[in-house]
């Protein structure tokens, strides 16, 4: 379970990635920001994991988040970055609780298959509507940051830092309802519903508020990864999209929040690495990073501190 040490550890490491960014090259900067934004996305996916449910149609939340900054930038004119995310999750948040009603009624295969067809109904929506962009989608406004309008390397800088300001409250807050009630029941849930049920707790409403979360989360990471690109497109809902955050996900495993970020970071790592060094196979490298994963970590990266936890002392 989540630790207070490894919540604040994983703090420290992303003010640690604040402080270092100025020194970092432009593209691992940029890099970063996309990893740490999906990363919110992956957070979520956490949230559901731990009561045993599969999302594989989280990219639907993505994809109001981004199209929600795009679309207000758009029709409106409002660039201000901090607000404009905070309305991509709120946005994604209510959507979420619409969808819920029906999601939080079904489990396992169903669940998964159920959120990949809403997703990809919004993917169709998309591709169809023009004044969306259809396939193409469209631009993004510059954005600002409470009047202050970078541009050039200082952009980049400030949305990395927007975004791990995103995360580490994220973190926090996603930290303390693991270990609230609500929380803590997900094993039980996962393992034995009508036990739980016969507690006098309702098991549909905690899915449903798990549901909520992961969709906040989701529409938080899609706005930010959206002002990251500084372009939207029906492609963000799409089912590899989703299934790219599930690679994730079994990358970091569900048992430490930090292990999120890790995870997400580790896969923007490889996949640019392999598209660079093996364009022609750079899935290849991707499948093999997650079997090796499976094979020898079969609890994620996260499991690596639980390890070195249990590693006993050496005495000299």
């Amino acid at each position: 379970m989540q630790s207070r040490a490894s919540l604040f550890g994983g703090l420290a490491l992303l003010i640690a990635a604040a402080v270092a960014a100025p020194l970092l090259p432009e593209w691992v900067v940029s890099l970063s920001t996309i990893a740490f934004a999906n990363a919110l996305v992956v957070l979520g996916l956490v949230v559901l994991w731990r009561v045993g449910l599969v999302s594989f149609g989280q990219a639907l939340y993505y994809c109001v988040g981004a199209y929600v900054v795009a679309l207000t930038g758009r029709w409106i004119g409002f660039t201000d970055a901090i607000a404009l995310v905070l309305l991509g999750g709120i946005i994604a948040g209510l959507v979420a609780a619409g969808i819920g009603f029906l999601l939080a009624r079904y489990r396992e295969i169903f669940f998964a298959m159920l959120s990949l067809a809403l997703s990809m109904i919004l993917y169709g929506v998309l591709v169809k509507t023009e004044s969306l962009g259809s396939t193409d989608g469209f631009s993004i406004a510059t954005p600002t940051f409470l009047g202050y309008a970078p541009h050039g390397k200082a952009l980049g800088l400030t949305l990395y830092w927007l975004t791990l300001a995103v995360d580490a409250i994220a973190a926090l807050l996603v930290g303390l309802y693991f270990r609230s009630v609500a929380g803590a029941l997900a094993a039980p849930i996962r393992d034995n519903e009508i036990r739980v049920e016969f507690l006098g707790v309702s098991v549909s409403g905690i899915i449903h508020t798990k549901v909520v979360i992961a969709g906040i989360l989701g529409g938080l990471g899609g706005a930010l990864a959206a002002m990251s690109i500084g372009h939207v497109d029906p492609a963000m809902a799409y089912w590899t999209t989703s299934g790219g955050f599930v690679f994730v996900t079994v990358l970091a495993g569900s048992g430490y929040v930090a292990a999120a970020f890790i995870g997400s970071l580790v896969f923007e790592a490889v996949r640019s690495f392999a598209v660079d060094v093996m364009p022609q196979l750079w899935q290849m490298t991707l499948g093999s990073v997650l079997l090796l994963t499976i094979l020898f970590l079969p609890e994620g990266l996260g499991s690596l501190v639980s390890r070195f936890r249990r590693r006993p002392a050496v005495k000299l």
